[in-house]
């Protein structure tokens, strides 16, 4: 049998609601689909379309370093080792960093042409290095693809270009989980992003993401274009604590992507919060203990936990706390002991375990029979 307590989260802010925040709808975006997240938290803020299919041009190249990036940090190679530049690599068409046929480039300005130039023969050039071909470095993307639950995305290159009429395809959701794993999982190589320009073998080239240099707060990601895809655009900005994602796909011109993508950015920032509920550790609750050697166990959470909530409704949260309404001695520090579970106006926001904070063992036999008698006569007895 279990019981709920309702409560306000962190049990410190009192039970009445307060008056809710002023939320206007989400902004028109101009683009085939798009998507906001939290960073932090993956908590969707807004999106249309976003598990659609579609060509993402040049930001096929964030799979690209994605895969470098995890190669470098599981240490199967390093920014100094250098790749063999192949004619293959070099006669790539489009944007290009401009490597020398036959040369040999060190990894780190391979990725740094792949991020900030867009380079396509760079991009070939470290699908090569890692995998031996780039038909061999697609089968790699798209097994990376599905270990990150990207469901929606399929690679037949590493550059974004159309190959003999066929095409990369992702999603904005997609993108949006792939730029999270990125910062989350190897923010070693994040900064990479945020870098205005990058010169190689003597010829300096700009960073095709124009949000860079119009927004402070922006440091990342990736822009692309095709006419098959239109112009695309995945952005991350950090302000006050909270990071977010926006990815915008098929918009009508370079300038569109950006405004479009402000307009998400703005959007969340004014009216979300990334909100931390509970520390790692924290206790969230004290439960009586019968027939144990102590008479109360803490119960808390093992991980900080962090969800993101429209401004001003904290004092909403409600949290309930589902345990055994009996709890017995014999158990260890760390044993699930029940289920917390926060919503916001009837919204699931974060469900996960309680824990035993401290170990309690079995009492006595008088105490196990004091015990037993009174739950007995409580009508808890089983």
């Amino acid at each position: 049998m279990l019981s709920s307590l309702l409560a306000a989260v962190m049990l410190m802010t009192g039970i009445g609601v307060s008056a809710q925040s002023i939320m206007p709808r989400p902004p028109e975006i101009a683009g085939s689909s798009y998507i906001l997240i939290d960073a932090t938290t993956g908590h969707v803020i807004m999106e249309q379309n976003s598990d659609e299919a579609l060509p993402p041009a040049s930001l096929t190249k964030m799979m690209t370093a994605y895969i470098a990036e995890v190669e470098i940090d599981n240490g199967n190679m390093s920014y100094d080792d250098l790749a063999f530049i192949s004619e293959k690599a070099w006669r790539t068409q489009g944007s290009k960093t401009f490597v020398d046929v036959n040369s040999r480039v060190r990894i780190e300005d391979l990725l740094r042409g792949i991020i900030i130039q867009s380079g396509n023969d760079a991009s070939v050039a470290m699908a090569e290095h890692i995998a031996g071909s780039e038909a061999a470095f697609a089968d790699l993307m798209n097994q990376h693809a599905r270990a990150l639950g990207m469901d929606d995305s399929y690679f037949v290159n590493s550059s974004g270009l159309d190959d003999d009429g066929n095409t990369n395809l992702m999603s904005a959701r997609d993108l949006a989980a792939l730029a999270r794993a990125t910062i989350v999982e190897h923010p070693t190589h994040y900064d990479i992003y945020a870098e205005r320009e990058f010169t190689f073998n003597g010829i300096t080239q700009p960073n095709r993401n124009t949000l860079l240099f119009r927004d402070p707060t922006v440091d990342g990601m990736k822009t692309g274009w095709t006419t098959q895809a239109g112009y695309c655009l995945v952005a991350s900005a950090q302000r006050d604590g909270m990071r977010l994602i926006a990815v915008v796909m098929g918009t009508a011109s370079e300038d569109a992507r950006v405004v479009e993508t402000q307009k998400m950015l703005s959007y969340g920032f004014r009216f979300f919060e990334t909100y931390k509920l509970y520390d790692a550790g924290e206790v969230v609750s004290s439960e009586r203990v019968w027939s144990g050697a102590q008479n109360s166990v803490d119960l808390g959470i093992q991980e900080e936990v962090l969800i993101t909530i429209p401004r001003g409704r904290s004092e909403d949260l409600v949290a309930t706390l589902d345990t055994d309404e009996v709890i017995r001695g014999g158990f260890a520090a760390g044993d699930v002991m029940g289920a917390v579970e926060i919503t916001l106006d009837d919204e699931v926001l974060y469900a996960g375990d309680v824990v035993a904070t401290q170990a309690v063992e079995r009492g006595g036999f008088l105490r196990r029979l004091i015990d037993a008698l009174t739950l007995f006569f409580m009508g808890l007895f089983s």
